[in-house]
Protein backbone atom coordinates (compact mmCIF):
# COMPACT_ATOMS: atom_id res chain seq x y z
CA UNK A 1 0.00 0.00 0.00
CA UNK A 2 1.48 3.73 -0.98
CA UNK A 3 0.37 6.56 1.36
CA UNK A 4 1.21 10.29 0.11
CA UNK A 5 1.34 12.83 2.70
CA UNK A 6 1.42 16.41 1.28
CA UNK A 7 2.47 19.02 3.54
CA UNK A 8 6.10 18.41 5.31
CA UNK A 9 5.50 19.80 8.34
CA UNK A 10 4.92 19.39 11.93
CA UNK A 11 1.54 17.20 11.58
CA UNK A 12 3.17 15.93 8.13
CA UNK A 13 6.15 14.17 9.29
CA UNK A 14 4.78 13.00 12.56
CA UNK A 15 2.23 11.26 10.45
CA UNK A 16 4.18 9.75 8.14
CA UNK A 17 6.73 8.60 11.06
CA UNK A 18 3.95 6.61 12.86
CA UNK A 19 2.56 5.25 9.15
CA UNK A 20 6.19 3.77 9.00
CA UNK A 21 6.71 2.88 13.02
CA UNK A 22 3.20 1.30 12.39
CA UNK A 23 3.75 -0.57 8.92
CA UNK A 24 0.99 0.72 8.18
CA UNK A 25 2.19 0.65 4.44
CA UNK A 26 5.12 0.18 2.53
CA UNK A 27 5.59 2.88 0.50
CA UNK A 28 5.12 6.64 1.71
CA UNK A 29 5.86 9.95 -0.07
CA UNK A 30 6.26 13.13 1.61
CA UNK A 31 5.67 16.26 -0.46
CA UNK A 32 6.06 19.87 0.38
CA UNK A 33 6.48 23.30 -1.65
CA UNK A 34 9.61 24.08 0.36
CA UNK A 35 12.75 22.88 -1.72
CA UNK A 36 14.92 19.89 0.21
CA UNK A 37 12.81 20.31 3.23
CA UNK A 38 10.57 17.01 2.26
CA UNK A 39 13.78 15.01 0.94
CA UNK A 40 15.43 16.38 4.07
CA UNK A 41 12.45 14.55 6.31
CA UNK A 42 12.16 11.35 4.60
CA UNK A 43 15.63 10.69 4.89
CA UNK A 44 16.12 11.34 8.26
CA UNK A 45 13.08 9.26 8.94
CA UNK A 46 14.37 6.49 6.84
CA UNK A 47 17.71 6.56 9.36
CA UNK A 48 15.19 5.11 11.77
CA UNK A 49 14.33 2.28 9.95
CA UNK A 50 17.09 -0.30 11.34
CA UNK A 51 16.93 1.26 14.70
CA UNK A 52 12.99 1.01 15.27
CA UNK A 53 12.51 -2.24 12.82
CA UNK A 54 10.33 -1.08 9.99
CA UNK A 55 10.61 -1.51 6.35
CA UNK A 56 8.83 1.23 5.14
CA UNK A 57 10.52 3.35 2.36
CA UNK A 58 9.76 6.98 2.53
CA UNK A 59 10.59 9.02 -0.31
CA UNK A 60 10.23 12.64 -0.06
CA UNK A 61 9.69 15.53 -3.45
CA UNK A 62 9.08 18.76 -3.83
CA UNK A 63 6.26 20.10 -5.73
CA UNK A 64 6.13 16.52 -8.31
CA UNK A 65 3.12 15.17 -7.67
CA UNK A 66 4.59 12.40 -10.39
CA UNK A 67 5.66 10.57 -7.41
CA UNK A 68 2.61 10.15 -5.82
CA UNK A 69 0.99 7.82 -8.22
CA UNK A 70 -0.61 5.33 -7.40
CA UNK A 71 -1.84 6.16 -3.69
CA UNK A 72 -4.33 4.37 -2.23
CA UNK A 73 -4.74 7.54 0.61
CA UNK A 74 -3.71 11.03 0.29
CA UNK A 75 -3.73 12.99 3.38
CA UNK A 76 -3.64 16.80 2.91
CA UNK A 77 -1.93 18.65 5.55
CA UNK A 78 -0.35 21.51 3.55
CA UNK A 79 -1.10 24.78 4.65
CA UNK A 80 -0.42 27.68 7.20
CA UNK A 81 -0.58 26.26 11.15
CA UNK A 82 -2.28 28.12 13.54
CA UNK A 83 -0.48 30.59 15.46
CA UNK A 84 -1.56 31.60 19.13
CA UNK A 85 -4.93 34.07 19.39
CA UNK A 86 -5.75 32.86 15.98
CA UNK A 87 -9.01 30.92 15.18
CA UNK A 88 -8.91 27.72 12.75
CA UNK A 89 -11.64 29.91 10.72
CA UNK A 90 -9.57 32.72 10.25
CA UNK A 91 -7.77 30.51 8.23
CA UNK A 92 -10.08 29.27 5.43
CA UNK A 93 -9.27 32.53 3.04
CA UNK A 94 -5.42 31.64 2.80
CA UNK A 95 -5.58 27.42 3.30
CA UNK A 96 -8.70 27.52 0.86
CA UNK A 97 -7.27 27.94 -2.37
CA UNK A 98 -3.47 25.59 -1.37
CA UNK A 99 -5.43 22.78 -0.11
CA UNK A 100 -8.38 22.78 -3.83
CA UNK A 101 -5.18 22.69 -5.66
CA UNK A 102 -3.85 20.04 -3.81
CA UNK A 103 -6.91 17.52 -4.25
CA UNK A 104 -7.08 18.44 -7.48
CA UNK A 105 -3.08 17.77 -8.51
CA UNK A 106 -3.69 14.96 -6.82
CA UNK A 107 -6.00 13.21 -8.67
CA UNK A 108 -4.40 13.45 -11.81
CA UNK A 109 -1.71 10.76 -10.69
CA UNK A 110 -3.80 8.71 -8.02
CA UNK A 111 -7.91 9.00 -9.62
CA UNK A 112 -8.69 6.37 -7.49
CA UNK A 113 -7.59 7.59 -3.91
CA UNK A 114 -9.18 8.14 -0.87
CA UNK A 115 -8.80 11.80 0.73
CA UNK A 116 -8.01 12.29 4.14
CA UNK A 117 -8.30 16.45 5.29
CA UNK A 118 -6.23 17.62 8.31
CA UNK A 119 -5.93 21.38 7.24
CA UNK A 120 -7.45 24.01 9.21
CA UNK A 121 -10.46 25.19 8.93
CA UNK A 122 -11.35 21.06 8.69
CA UNK A 123 -14.68 21.11 8.35
CA UNK A 124 -14.92 23.39 5.45
CA UNK A 125 -12.13 22.39 3.95
CA UNK A 126 -13.39 18.70 3.62
CA UNK A 127 -16.06 20.29 2.16
CA UNK A 128 -14.10 22.57 -0.64
CA UNK A 129 -12.05 19.21 -1.19
CA UNK A 130 -15.27 17.25 -2.03
CA UNK A 131 -17.18 19.96 -4.09
CA UNK A 132 -13.99 20.55 -5.92
CA UNK A 133 -13.02 17.28 -6.96
CA UNK A 134 -16.41 15.52 -7.31
CA UNK A 135 -15.23 12.63 -5.79
CA UNK A 136 -18.07 10.23 -4.56
CA UNK A 137 -18.66 11.17 -0.77
CA UNK A 138 -17.30 7.95 0.85
CA UNK A 139 -13.44 9.21 -0.10
CA UNK A 140 -13.37 12.37 0.91
CA UNK A 141 -12.78 12.60 4.68
CA UNK A 142 -11.78 14.65 7.20
CA UNK A 143 -10.15 13.65 10.30
CA UNK A 144 -10.84 16.14 13.28
CA UNK A 145 -13.13 13.79 15.27
CA UNK A 146 -11.20 11.16 15.79
CA UNK A 147 -7.69 13.68 17.36
CA UNK A 148 -10.77 15.61 18.98
CA UNK A 149 -11.79 12.35 20.81
CA UNK A 150 -8.50 11.49 21.69
CA UNK A 151 -7.71 14.21 23.40
CA UNK A 152 -11.64 13.91 24.78
CA UNK A 153 -10.42 10.06 26.32
CA UNK A 154 -6.93 11.93 27.90
CA UNK A 155 -8.96 14.65 30.06
CA UNK A 156 -11.14 11.38 31.22
CA UNK A 157 -8.28 9.77 32.07
CA UNK A 158 -6.67 12.75 33.74
CA UNK A 159 -10.02 13.28 35.78
CA UNK A 160 -10.92 9.59 36.53
CA UNK A 161 -7.37 8.55 37.15
CA UNK A 162 -7.50 5.54 34.89
CA UNK A 163 -5.53 4.69 32.13
CA UNK A 164 -7.08 5.99 28.88
CA UNK A 165 -6.43 3.20 26.93
CA UNK A 166 -9.82 1.84 29.56
CA UNK A 167 -11.89 4.79 28.02
CA UNK A 168 -14.19 4.84 25.40
CA UNK A 169 -15.64 8.48 24.03
CA UNK A 170 -15.97 10.34 21.09
CA UNK A 171 -16.48 13.85 19.86
CA UNK A 172 -18.94 14.44 17.03
CA UNK A 173 -19.84 18.07 15.70
CA UNK A 174 -17.53 20.23 13.61
CA UNK A 175 -13.80 20.34 14.57
CA UNK A 176 -13.49 24.08 16.28
CA UNK A 177 -13.58 25.60 19.72
CA UNK A 178 -16.95 26.66 20.09
CA UNK A 179 -18.14 23.65 17.59
CA UNK A 180 -17.14 20.59 18.85
CA UNK A 181 -19.65 18.06 21.11
CA UNK A 182 -17.91 15.83 23.65
CA UNK A 183 -20.00 12.70 24.35
CA UNK A 184 -19.74 12.92 28.05
CA UNK A 185 -23.56 10.92 28.56
CA UNK A 186 -22.05 8.36 26.35
CA UNK A 187 -18.36 7.70 27.36
CA UNK A 188 -17.23 4.47 29.64
CA UNK A 189 -14.07 3.33 31.27
CA UNK A 190 -14.36 -0.30 30.42
CA UNK A 191 -18.31 -0.53 29.76
CA UNK A 192 -19.31 1.42 32.57
CA UNK A 193 -20.35 5.23 31.97
CA UNK A 194 -18.31 7.42 33.57
CA UNK A 195 -21.04 9.25 35.18
CA UNK A 196 -21.01 6.80 37.79
CA UNK A 197 -17.27 7.66 38.63
CA UNK A 198 -17.74 11.66 37.65
CA UNK A 199 -19.78 14.50 38.76
CA UNK A 200 -21.77 16.71 36.59
CA UNK A 201 -19.14 19.81 37.19
CA UNK A 202 -16.69 17.38 36.41
CA UNK A 203 -17.56 16.78 33.30
CA UNK A 204 -18.60 19.98 32.15
CA UNK A 205 -15.09 20.65 33.13
CA UNK A 206 -13.44 17.55 30.92
CA UNK A 207 -15.71 18.78 28.30
CA UNK A 208 -14.62 22.09 27.84
CA UNK A 209 -11.29 21.47 28.17
CA UNK A 210 -11.33 19.20 25.74
CA UNK A 211 -12.99 22.10 23.26
CA UNK A 212 -9.87 24.34 23.72
CA UNK A 213 -7.71 21.36 23.71
CA UNK A 214 -5.96 22.49 20.30
CA UNK A 215 -5.98 26.38 21.78
CA UNK A 216 -4.27 25.10 24.33
CA UNK A 217 -1.60 23.40 22.94
CA UNK A 218 -1.34 26.68 20.63
CA UNK A 219 -0.60 29.10 23.63
CA UNK A 220 1.99 26.52 25.08
CA UNK A 221 3.39 26.01 21.94
CA UNK A 222 3.44 28.88 19.91
CA UNK A 223 2.17 27.13 16.84
CA UNK A 224 -0.45 24.14 15.77
CA UNK A 225 0.11 20.57 18.05
CA UNK A 226 1.40 18.00 15.73
CA UNK A 227 2.40 14.55 17.66
CA UNK A 228 -1.21 13.76 18.48
CA UNK A 229 -2.75 15.19 15.28
CA UNK A 230 -0.11 13.17 13.42
CA UNK A 231 -1.07 10.10 15.33
CA UNK A 232 -4.88 10.27 14.90
CA UNK A 233 -4.45 10.39 11.07
CA UNK A 234 -2.06 7.46 10.74
CA UNK A 235 -4.70 5.71 13.37
CA UNK A 236 -7.55 6.68 10.38
CA UNK A 237 -5.29 5.62 7.74
CA UNK A 238 -4.86 2.43 9.40
CA UNK A 239 -8.31 1.64 9.78
CA UNK A 240 -9.06 2.19 5.61
CA UNK A 241 -5.13 0.86 3.83
CA UNK A 242 -6.02 -2.80 6.62
CA UNK A 243 -9.98 -2.42 5.91
CA UNK A 244 -10.80 -2.52 10.36
CA UNK A 245 -13.37 -0.88 10.07
CA UNK A 246 -13.35 1.02 13.27
CA UNK A 247 -16.20 3.09 14.27
CA UNK A 248 -13.86 6.85 14.50
CA UNK A 249 -16.01 10.30 14.40
CA UNK A 250 -15.21 11.95 11.03
CA UNK A 251 -15.91 15.07 8.88
CA UNK A 252 -18.06 13.65 6.38
CA UNK A 253 -20.76 14.31 4.12
CA UNK A 254 -24.23 14.16 5.79
CA UNK A 255 -27.10 14.41 3.53
CA UNK A 256 -30.46 13.58 6.06
CA UNK A 257 -27.91 11.86 8.82
CA UNK A 258 -28.64 13.19 11.75
CA UNK A 259 -31.49 15.69 10.24
CA UNK A 260 -28.47 17.54 8.38
CA UNK A 261 -27.84 17.77 5.01
CA UNK A 262 -25.35 19.31 2.40
CA UNK A 263 -22.52 19.79 4.94
CA UNK A 264 -19.30 17.90 6.20
CA UNK A 265 -19.11 17.76 9.74
CA UNK A 266 -18.22 15.08 12.56
CA UNK A 267 -20.16 12.03 12.57
CA UNK A 268 -19.46 8.65 13.94
CA UNK A 269 -18.33 6.84 10.78
CA UNK A 270 -17.09 3.11 10.03
CA UNK A 271 -14.00 3.74 8.11
CA UNK A 272 -12.69 0.66 5.96
CA UNK A 273 -11.41 -0.31 2.47
CA UNK A 274 -13.78 1.92 0.71
CA UNK A 275 -13.37 5.01 3.22
CA UNK A 276 -16.47 6.06 4.81
CA UNK A 277 -18.49 2.50 4.63
CA UNK A 278 -21.44 3.78 6.72
CA UNK A 279 -22.49 6.52 9.49
CA UNK A 280 -23.58 5.13 12.71
CA UNK A 281 -26.82 6.75 14.51
CA UNK A 282 -25.65 6.79 18.05
CA UNK A 283 -28.79 7.94 19.21
CA UNK A 284 -28.65 11.34 20.44
CA UNK A 285 -30.80 12.94 23.01
CA UNK A 286 -32.81 15.93 22.68
CA UNK A 287 -29.76 17.96 23.80
CA UNK A 288 -27.35 16.32 22.08
CA UNK A 289 -28.89 16.69 19.10
CA UNK A 290 -29.54 20.13 19.87
CA UNK A 291 -26.03 20.85 20.32
CA UNK A 292 -25.38 19.15 16.76
CA UNK A 293 -27.46 21.47 15.18
CA UNK A 294 -26.25 24.23 16.64
CA UNK A 295 -22.69 23.34 15.32
CA UNK A 296 -23.87 22.47 11.81
CA UNK A 297 -25.01 26.19 11.87
CA UNK A 298 -21.72 27.23 12.68
CA UNK A 299 -20.02 24.84 10.13
CA UNK A 300 -22.25 26.00 7.22
CA UNK A 301 -21.42 29.56 7.84
CA UNK A 302 -18.28 29.41 7.49
CA UNK A 303 -18.79 27.14 4.34
CA UNK A 304 -19.87 30.59 2.91
CA UNK A 305 -16.64 32.08 2.64
CA UNK A 306 -16.26 29.41 -0.11
CA UNK A 307 -18.20 30.79 -2.18
CA UNK A 308 -15.22 32.63 -4.16
CA UNK A 309 -14.25 29.25 -5.36
CA UNK A 310 -16.80 26.59 -5.71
Amino acid sequence: MKVTVVGAGNVGASCAEYIAQKRIASKVVLLDIKEGFAEGKALDLMQTATTLGFNTTITGVTNDYKATEGSDVVVITSGVPRKPGMTREELIGINAGIVQSVAENILVHSPETTIVVVSNPMDTMTYLALKATGLPKHRIIGMGGALDSSRFKTYLSLALQKPANDIQGMVIGGHGDTTMIPLTRLASYNGTPVTQFLDAATLEQVAADTMVGGATLTKLLGTSAWYAPGASVAYLVDSIVNDQKKMIPCSVLVEGEYGLTDLCIGVPCIIGAKGVEAIVDVQLNEKEQSLLRESASKVRAMNQALDFLL
